[in-house]
C-alpha cells in the first residue's frame, strides 16, 4: 500500500491534534481523509478548517464510507471497544486511544476480533517512545542492575482542576469514563510499569474517590505489588497534588536506577548485593559501586511516532511499538486495583474470568452519574500540547 488513508472518530482535544498532525503531512505515507464527531459546532469549524476532508456525524457512516484504511478512535473510553469492533468488521485497521477499553474481558474479545480480521491493532501508548523509558527497559533486560528487587513509582504530576472534570459530562463518571486517574491519566504509567518491569503476580490497592474533586471516581490511588521472583512494587498517583512528582526507582541485586528530572541516574556493582551480604569480611564494609548519569538520546517521538509506526506496520509489516494485546496488561492492573480497593482484598493476576465485570456494573449502577453532555470546542483543539508530553 503506497498511501494509508486515516479516518478519526472523536474530534476532541486529542482527536483534533491527531487530525492536525496528519493534515500537516507529519506522517510519511499517510493522509487524512475523513473525520467524525456528533457535535454540530465542531462540524461547522472543522468543515471550514478542512474543506477537502469528508465529515460524518455518525461513526457507522465513516466506517462504511470506503474512504479509510485505518481509523483512530479518540472517543470516551467506554465506546472504544464497540467502535473498534465495528471497524475490524468493516475491514479497517485500528489505532485506539488509551485505554483500549474499561474492562479486561472486553479488550480480550477485541484482540480476538483483530486477529480474526487480520488487521493491524495498535494502542496510543505514546510514552513508550520516550528515550529514557526505552533505555530503562533495555538496561533492566540486559541485567545492568541484576535481578529486580523493588520498583517504586510516584507519579503525582497529573494535576487537574475541577473545571477540567466539569468540561464534559462523561468525565470522572463510572458510566461515562470508566474510572479516574488510573483509567485516564495513569494508563501511560501503568503500561510503562509492566513494559519495563513485567507484570506482578498479585496486588493490593487503595483507591480514593472524590478525595480532591467533586467527582465519583478516584483521584488518588496507591498500589502495592508482589512479583513472582519476590520483588515488590509501589505505585502512587494522583490528580490532586501540586507541585507533583515523577520519580521512578528500580532496585536490583547489582545496582539501581532512578528516572527523574529528565535523566537516569544509574548505580552498578561488580558483584551481587546478596553475595556480598553473606561473604563480606570485616567490621562494616559496603559494596563497591559506580555511578553515572544517562541523558536522553534524541527527542521523544510522542503521538506522531505511534501513528507513523502504525502506518509502517500497514505498509511494510513493521512491528508495533504498542500492539493491541498489550492493552490487556495495562488494563489488568487498573481493573485489579479497583477490585482490590472495592472488596478490600488482594487480587491475583491474571484475574480469573470476568470477576471484575460484575463489581464494576454494581459500582456504576450505584453512582450518581452526571448528566451526559458534549464538551465544548475550546482553544485546546489543534496541535499537540505540552501537557501530553512526559512531565518530569
Amino acid at each position: 500500500m503506497e498511501t494509508v488513508r486515516f479516518g478519526i472518530i472523536g474530534i476532541g482535544n486529542i482527536g483534533s491534534a491527531h487530525a492536525d498532525c496528519l493534515a500537516r503531512g507529519m506522517i510519511q505515507g499517510a493522509v487524512l481523509t475523513a473525520l467524525c464527531d456528533w457535535d454540530v459546532e465542531k462540524e461547522r469549524i472543522l468543515r471550514k478548517k478542512y474543506p477537502h476532508i469528508a465529515f460524518y456525524d455518525k461513526a457507522e457512516a465513516l466506517l462504511q464510507s470506503d474512504l479509510c484504511d485505518v481509523v483512530i478512535i479518540s472517543t470516551p473510553h467506554p465506546s472504544h471497544v464497540a467502535l473498534a469492533g465495528q471497524a475490524f468488521a468493516s475491514g479497517l485497521h485500528v489505532l485506539v486511544e488509551k485505554p483500549a477499553g474499561v474492562r479486561v474481558s472486553d479488550v480480550r474479545s477485541l484482540n480476538d476480533a483483530a486477529e480474526e480480521s487480520g488487521r493491524v491493532f495498535g494502542i496510543m501508548f505514546n510514552q513508550r517512545t520516550e528515550p529514557l523509558y526505552q533505555k530503562a527497559r533495555a538496561l533492566l533486560r540486559a541485567g545492568a542492575i541484576g535481578e529486580m528487587k523493588r520498583v517504586h513509582w510516584i507519579i503525582t504530576n497529573w494535576y487537574r482542576t475541577q473545571q477540567y472534570y466539569d468540561s464534559g459530562g462523561w468525565r470522572a463518571t463510572w458510566r461515562g469514563e470508566g474510572g479516574g486517574v488510573l483509567l485516564n491519566q495513569a494508563p501511560h504509567n501503568l503500561d510503562l510499569l509492566q513494559w519495563i518491569c513485567g507484570m506482578p503476580k498479585r496486588l493490593r490497592a487503595f483507591c480514593y474517590e472524590g478525595k480532591y474533586h467533586h467527582i465519583e471516581v478516584e483521584d488518588e490511588a496507591t498500589l502495592y505489588m508482589e512479583y513472582e521472583n519476590g520483588a515488590t512494587g509501589l505505585f502512587v498517583t494522583s490528580t490532586g497534588e501540586f507541585p507533583g512528582t515523577n520519580h521512578l526507582e528500580i532496585t536490583g541485586d547489582c545496582g539501581k536506577m532512578v528516572l527523574e528530572e529528565g535523566h537516569i541516574k544509574l548505580w552498578t556493582m561488580e558483584e551481587s548485593e546478596r553475595h556480598f551480604c553473606f561473604h563480606a569480611k570485616g567490621g562494616d564494609p559496603l559494596p563497591a559501586v559506580t555511578t553515572k548519569i544517562i541523558e536522553p538520546e534524541g527527542p521523544p517521538g510522542g503521538h506522531a511516532a505511534i501513528i507513523q509506526n502504525v502506518t509502517n506496520a500497514i505498509r511494510f509489516g513493521q512491528p508495533l511499538i504498542a500492539p493491541g494485546q498489550d492493552g490487556i496488561f495495562e488494563l489488568s492492573l487498573s481493573n485489579a486495583a479497583y477490585l482490590s480497593s472495592w472488596q478490600d482484598r488482594w487480587v491475583t493476576l491474571p484475574m480469573k474470568g470476568d470477576e471484575f465485570d460484575a463489581a464494576f456494573e454494581q459500582r456504576a449502577a450505584a453512582a450518581s452519574c452526571k448528566q451526559q453532555k458534549s464538551s465544548s470546542l475550546d482553544s485546546e483543539m489543534g496541535q499537540y500540547k505540552k501537557k501530553w508530553q512526559v512531565n518530569w
